[in-house]
């Protein structure tokens, strides 16, 4: 099948399979004389293993690490267990780091009056980012009473 047959079969778009076989995800496939790649059936089984990889959100050096353990039929499953787990471990890292964010937006977000006034704790939280190290916060003018000449300001 060629290309296209394979990305509807798999569920891996054309274009990243190109990019799997570019860094050796998958192996070259065989080409017509034309230079039309043809996949078979098993290159679409790699596939549809490397999408629902990709769809748990292994990285594609864990997916490639996957790929040779699934291939490897003297491979030991604590092996498997090893890369899931700490894949695992990485995710949850990642949803305490997104747990962390949201609840300082939130905070950040209700402390902030949300009217016509440009006093904003959000923005005041942004700008001190500015203050860490040798990074100085961008000069910005004051807000005065006239608004509409500091938007234009900006």
């Amino acid at each position: 099948m060629n290309i296209g047959e394979a990305a509807a079969a798999s569920g891996v778009s054309a274009k990243m399979i190109r990019y799997y076989e570019s860094i050796g995800l998958i192996a070259n496939v065989s080409r017509t004389e034309a230079g039309y790649r043809v996949y078979s059936d098993n290159d679409v089984y790699t596939l549809r293993f490397i999408r629902r990889a990709r769809d748990l959100g292994f990285s594609v050096d864990q997916m490639t690490d996957l790929l040779a353990l699934w291939s490897d039929r003297s491979r030991a499953s604590a092996d498997v267990k090893r890369i899931a787990m700490e894949h695992v471990a990485e995710l949850e890292q990642k949803m305490k780091e997104l747990r962390d964010m949201s609840k300082t937006l939130r905070h950040l977000a209700e402390h902030c009056h949300g009217d016509d006034r440009p006093q904003c704790p959000i923005i005041e939280n942004l700008s001190n980012g500015f203050q860490a190290g040798n990074i100085k916060s961008p000069r910005h003018p004051k807000p005065s009473g006239d608004t509409a000449r500091n938007r234009q300001a900006f």
